[in-house]
């Protein structure tokens, strides 16, 4: 009958609209899990790849060092992942491009490979000491791939020279102050010229570029003059290693560069190696 066909036909839209409801709110604690998760930095993050790792938080450092890496518009794309061991929140959960991962350690394997850090393709280490710092470069320099670049900083010199005793594939920095005063003294306004090469954010800034593989040899005066005259870029340098330990700045015009050398040099943006013409660099 009517009635009954009409009866059925209710229950059915119940019934419907009550599942809908469990739908959306099983829809709802997931999205509040994820969030949660998100904000708490209990994520797991070892699907990831090809990412850039901060280990260490700093309140005003940090921050910048995410500003200047997301400042470089031509850089490659990666998601960067901040990891730390305070008790404290996601600081840049409106970023997108910015993860968070909330550790017990710095040095336990459980939790690097919950970063996914042999993955990782870039790494700054930047901890709430030198200790820190030292013992976390230590124990990851060795968990990357041979490819990943590592930043280290330190305050104590010492432990620059201690690290580089242990570890080939890690990049020291540690605070010049006393170089840049006596600097400042003598040449008014090196400091600034500094803060200026550092910065993404404004005016020229240093960059490297990897000469790719199957380039014949070329001479540092031809590049010299192509970088200038095409790219209004400057060469400093010529590196041999990511590290660039050994490093020949302002090297003569018939310098010898090769394939897999790093050219450092200032610019407005980063140039790309498909930007450059190669071939007619050659000799």
């Amino acid at each position: 009958t009517r009635k009954e066909s009409s009866a059925a036909s209710d229950v059915y839209k119940r019934q419907g609209l009550a599942l809908f409801g469990v739908l959306l709110g099983k829809a709802g604690q997931t999205v509040t899990y994820l969030i949660r998760h998100a904000m708490t930095g209990d994520k797991d993050f070892a699907h990831s790849n090809n990412h850039i790792i901060i280990f260490g938080w700093h309140d005003t450092r940090t921050k910048k060092m995410i500003d200047y890496i997301l400042a470089d518009t031509k850089r490659t794309e990666r998601r960067i992942l901040l990891a730390v061991t305070e008790q404290m929140d996601h600081p840049f959960l409106a970023n997108e491009q910015v993860d968070f991962a909330r550790l017990s350690s710095f040095t336990d394997l459980a939790e690097l490979e919950r970063v996914a850090i042999s993955h990782a393709d870039k790494v700054i280490i930047d901890g709430q000491d030198d200790d820190q710092t030292f013992t976390t470069a230590l124990r990851i320099s060795r968990l990357v791939k041979d490819e990943c670049h590592i930043s280290a900083h330190f305050l104590d010199e010492t432990k620059v020279d201690m690290l580089l005793e242990h570890c080939q594939n890690i990049e020291c920095s540690s605070a010049k102050s006393a170089e840049i005063l006596v600097r400042s003294m003598q040449d008014p306004g090196s400091s600034r010229v500094q803060e200026e090469l550092l910065s993404t954010l404004h005016g020229d800034t240093q960059f490297s570029l990897k000469v790719p593989s199957g380039c014949k040899e070329m001479e540092f005066g031809t590049l010299f003059n192509h970088f200038k005259r095409q790219h209004d870029a400057i060469l400093l340098g010529v590196a041999h290693n990511l590290s660039a330990q050994n490093m020949d700045l302002n090297p003569p015009l018939d310098y010898k560069v090769s394939e897999g050398d790093i050219l450092h040099y200032i610019s407005v943006e980063r140039v790309l190696s498909g930007e450059v013409d190669w071939s007619s660099l050659e000799k």
